[in-house]
């Protein structure tokens, strides 16, 4: 995108009464941000949602002066921006309704044929909560993904960690623009995190860490992702409001279940009885779900070795499928008298020993 065309979208979204729907309307009708402001007001009436008082404001003056400064802090920070109609935009954010017209983003990021989780929970994270996420991560490293989390305290912070300890790619959704960073104390992690993954923000230079935009914050972290999943949550709290806008995408949403006496484990099992989301135990649980293959990495390939060491369970399984060829995960669990979560688990320990191959449909076969 370039400058002249930037400066015309920024103004456009300093206009008073044009959020992100609305300004997707005029851009798709129009062409682009300086056709928007070029076209006659009869062009623009017909726009569902463009009345005479819009339109007057369209031309208020004072929204270029606003657009410019912008444009001069995007400049002197060389702060990337990605828009909805560029192909280095997330692409499940595309298709939200209400996703941002525009991303400004830090670090170096690479959002294609990547897998992509969210992670949210409490800012009060518990050991069992910490110990979760950690080990979550780093049995999900094998596949690549990348993390995406809100920065802040708690399960953000320590889903960050975690990523950036399985050299993976992480991502902190902002809600406040890329002057500063709150909470101050997690400055620390900024430039490791930048290295691989980074920051985004819909949020302009002067905007603070106001209470109103985590919400609008946190439909970012839903929309960019294929699944969120919530660690810890109290009975109410922003990662509920995550998992809710991830059910409104048709997203995937993961809880991991805790006691009912735990204060943190009460919006996860709230979330799970309703079945606003599906049961978590293990990494195990999410592949299945969400079908993931694995894909060999150049520095950790996984192929068969000449000897490998398959405990009880897993030879048990692995002469099933020797003797009965390619067969689906719920025929694999009732023939070997099996649960269904401990058969995932059993063939994702065995597809890491290079033993068993996932195929498409939820088929497995014995390499």
């Amino acid at each position: 995108m370039n400058t002249t065309e930037l400066f015309h979208i920024l103004a456009l979204l300093r206009v008073d009464g044009v959020g992100d729907i609305v300004a997707k309307k005029l851009l798709n009708h129009c062409g682009s941000g300086e056709n928007v402001f070029k076209a006659k007001a009869s062009q623009l009436k017909g726009i569902d949602g463009i009345g005479e008082v819009l339109l007057k404001k369209l031309r208020d003056k004072s929204i270029f002066e606003k657009a410019e400064q912008e444009l001069r802090f995007l400049e002197k920070e060389k702060i990337n921006v990605l828009s909805y109609q560029n192909e280095a935009y997330p692409d499940r954010l595309k298709h939200c309704i209400d996703g941002p017209v525009l991303l400004f983003a830090s670090g170096e990021m690479n959002f294609e044929n990547r897998k992509m989780i969210s992670i949210v929970g409490t800012r009060q994270i518990t050991a069992y909560g910490t110990e979760f996420c950690k080990k979550l991560i780093e049995d999900l490293a094998v596949f690549n993904p990348i993390i995406v989390s809100g920065f802040a305290y708690g399960v953000d912070i320590v889903a960050h960690q975690a990523a950036m300890e399985n050299k993976l790619q992480t991502i902190g959704v902002l809600a406040h623009g890329l002057n500063q960073i709150y909470p101050k104390t997690h400055k620390k992690y900024v430039a490791k995190m930048e290295q691989n993954g980074g920051f985004l923000t819909e949020f302009w230079s002067h905007s603070n860490p106001d209470k109103e935009n985590f919400v609008r914050r946190n439909r970012i972290v839903a929309g960019m992702s294929e699944a969120t999943i919530v660690i810890e949550s109290a009975e109410k709290g922003g990662s509920l409001i995550t998992a809710n806008a991830a059910n409104d995408y048709n997203r995937d949403v993961f809880a991991v279940p805790g006691r009912t006496s735990d204060k943190y484990s009460q919006g996860c099992n709230d979330l799970i009885k309703t079945q606003r989301a599906s049961l978590l135990t293990s990494a195990a649980d999410l592949v299945y779900i969400l079908n993931w293959e694995l894909e060999t990495k150049a520095a950790k390939p996984v192929q068969k070795q000449l000897f490998v060491s398959l405990d009880y369970e897993e030879q048990r399984v692995y002469d099933y499928l020797q003797k009965n060829g390619k067969q689906v995960l719920d025929m694999i669990a009732l023939e070997c008298d099996f649960p269904i979560f401990k058969i995932s688990s059993i063939l994702l320990n065995m597809e890491l020993k290079g033993v068993v191959r996932p195929l498409p449909g939820k088929l497995f076969e014995a390499v």
